[in-house]
Order: structure tokens, then C-alpha cells, then sequence
């Protein structure tokens, strides 16, 4: 088992970063919260915590930032219905801190925003984990301090990057895009991160 990569940031996109280290570059699954806090930073130092998924037909590897990140990537799956995707598709609509607080507070309406839950899932997801939850030692989570981020000025990158980040996680594009468009009219100084939030929320 791989515990944690820690190398050169040699590529960086909303869903996956490449990390190299001694000579191999490691693709590497990321939430949006990650992507957030590596934005900009290829031939930078990085280091992600990992969780491999391993079956007959793949080998997923996610990383994060924290342990506690991971800590909680993983209590996610132990849920029936829960996979790697999903559990990475909630981590990207909030932060490891928020998600803490939705479940052990058991706002089931917060969690079935999140694309493919439905409230059934949402609130099978707190049954299962509202006592767990708060065990998961989140420590000082980067992921819930802002972070300044130059991701573009021009509407259209930043609809293009979203897209792009939607379409990688399952979206198709032309919904996408329509969803895209409807945020950036309404909120044209948004970012990228804050577009892929909304729209993970509205597809």
C-alpha cells in the first residue's frame, strides 16, 4: 500500500493531479478542494496522501491533502452505494470541514444536492456515519481557508476549464455547458472552483 506521493507537481487539473517522484509520474485522483489548493503550482513541491482502490478491472489511486481528508474519503465509502467517484464527487462539493458538519448535524437536504445521492442515499449516508464523523481528526484543514486564486479573468477559460472538469467527472458536456453559462450570467466574478461548486449542485 502506497501511504503518500511526494514529489514534483508536474500537472494539475480540476479531477486528477501528476505528481512525479524518483523518476515516475504518478496520475493521481483529486477533489476539487485539492485542485484548489495546488491551482498554479506545477514544479512546486507537493505531497497527497493516498487511497488505493484496487478490483479485477481497475486500480484507483485519490489523494489528499491531509490524512484527515483521506480519513474521511474512506469512512464515505463504507456506505452501501458509496464509491471512490461518489465519495470524491461530495468532497468536491464541500469541504472535508463541511461535511463533517452536514453529517453529524444530519442535514440530509445539504447532502442530496450533491449529483447522484437523491435523499434515500443522503440520509442513509448520516444514519451510518453521524456517530463516526466527529471521530475523524480534520486538524487545521486547509481546504476551509480561503484561498486566493488567479484561474483567469476570461469567462470563456473559465467555462472551458469547468466544463472540462464536468465532462472528466461524468457530466455530459452540452449539460454542462448550459449549466455553466447560467452561472457565469448570474455571477460573472465567479471562479472556476465556485462555478464547478454550483454546477455540481444544478446538473
Amino acid at each position: 500500500m502506497i501511504d503518500y506521493i511526494n514529489g514534483q507537481l508536474t500537472e494539475i487539473n480540476p479531477t486528477y493531479a501528476v505528481i512525479e517522484a524518483a523518476g515516475v509520474g504518478y496520475q493521481i485522483n483529486i477533489a476539487l478542494t485539492t485542485y484548489s489548493a495546488f491551482a498554479g503550482q506545477e514544479g512546486q513541491p507537493a505531497k497527497l496522501f493516498i487511497e488505493e482502490i484496487i478490483r479485477e478491472d481497475t486500480h484507483d489511486v485519490f489523494g489528499f491533502i491531509t490524512k484527515g481528508e483521506r480519513q474521511l474519503f474512506v469512512l464515505l465509502m463504507t456506505v452501501s452505494g458509496i464509491g471512490g467517484n461518489t465519495a470524491r464527487m461530495i468532497m468536491s462539493a464541500y469541504t472535508a470541514g463541511e461535511i463533517r458538519q452536514i453529517i453529524a448535524t444530519g442535514n440530509a437536504r445539504a447532502l442530496a444536492q450533491v449529483k447522484g445521492l437523491g435523499p434515500k442515499t443522503a440520509q442513509r449516508i448520516i444514519v451510518d456515519l453521524k456517530d463516526k464523523v466527529l471521530k475523524v481528526d480534520l486538524g487545521n484543514d486547509p481546504t476551509e481557508l480561503p484561498l486566493d486564486m488567479d484561474l483567469g479573468s476570461a469567462d470563456s477559460e473559465i467555462k472551458t476549464e469547468a466544463v472540462s472538469a464536468l465532462t472528466m467527472l461524468g457530466f455530459a458536456a452540452l449539460a454542462s455547458g448550459k449549466v455553466v453559462d447560467k452561472i457565469l450570467k448570474a455571477t460573472p466574478s465567479a471562479s472556476v472552483e465556485e462555478v464547478i461548486r454550483q454546477a455540481l449542485k444544478m446538473l
